[in-house]
């Protein structure tokens, strides 16, 4: 799958005042390649990347997967390419409290009318997780709760993943495991989408962008208006 962002804005407004998030970022992420998305807190990132999934709307522009333009999608569409489609690692704390870690793990494949139970143990025991497959969130640590986070964004065999700050909370042994995982499924013909403050993850990147003041700044030279410089040689 190939999602295109053509000239796409984002605007908040508090107190009747507008705040942009990024504006007139144009971009494309291909198959089969890991992208990684730098800057520094508040850059515009985060909100970059919810748009890209869809969980929030672009005020300007076009976000198109496939060609398809997402915007034109209702909600229940919208969400049946989220649970098809897309895997999303979130930044925060996401598993629900009450299912056990294999539950969390099974319960994007369920929503799908699936039931994968030997490919999410087979994605246990590649986080390193196997033991607490009958644990809750409660019992795990920070750095366990990434790892969960990771193999659920992965149990439907998404075409397109997404990952916010995938190894925080992690040492440098579960940073490789969760940065390695993400690579395989890269080479595997996903698109692959981080963004991440770690330079661990840069030896891992096909492409790697900065955000800046609300612009994209990288080495893709695609777009014409989009701000370019190379980052890696």
């Amino acid at each position: 799958m190939i999602i295109t962002a053509k000239s796409i804005s984002v605007t908040f407004y508090k107190k009747k005042h507008a705040v942009k998030a990024f504006e007139k970022v144009s971009i494309s992420f291909e198959k089969g390649e890991l992208t990684l998305i730098t800057g520094r807190s508040g850059s515009g990132k985060t909100t970059l990347i919810n748009a890209l999934a869809g969980f929030i709307p672009a005020n300007e522009g076009q976000i198109l997967y496939d060609g398809q333009d997402i915007s034109r999608l209702d909600d229940k569409a919208l969400s049946g390419l989220r649970c098809k489609s897309i895997g999303f690692i979130p930044q925060g704390q996401s598993a629900l409290a009450n299912l056990t870690v294999l539950q969390n793990i099974l319960l994007p494949s369920a929503l799908a009318g699936q039931s994968n139970i030997a490919y999410a143990e087979q994605l246990l025991a590649a986080v390193g997780l196997e033991r607490l497959a009958n644990a809750y969130p409660d019992e795990l640590s920070g750095g366990e709760l990434r790892r969960l986070a990771a193999a659920r964004a992965l149990i439907n065999s998404p075409s397109v993943i997404f990952a916010d700050e995938p190894t925080n909370d992690l040492d440098e042994e579960n940073s490789a495991i969760v940065l390695n995982i993400l690579k395989e499924q890269a080479q595997s013909g996903a698109a692959v989408i981080i963004v991440t403050h770690d330079s661990a993850a840069f030896k891992y990147a096909d492409r790697i962008f900065h955000m800046d003041g609300g612009r994209l700044i990288g080495n893709d030279n695609e777009y014409e208006n989009t701000l370019c410089r190379p980052l890696v040689s």
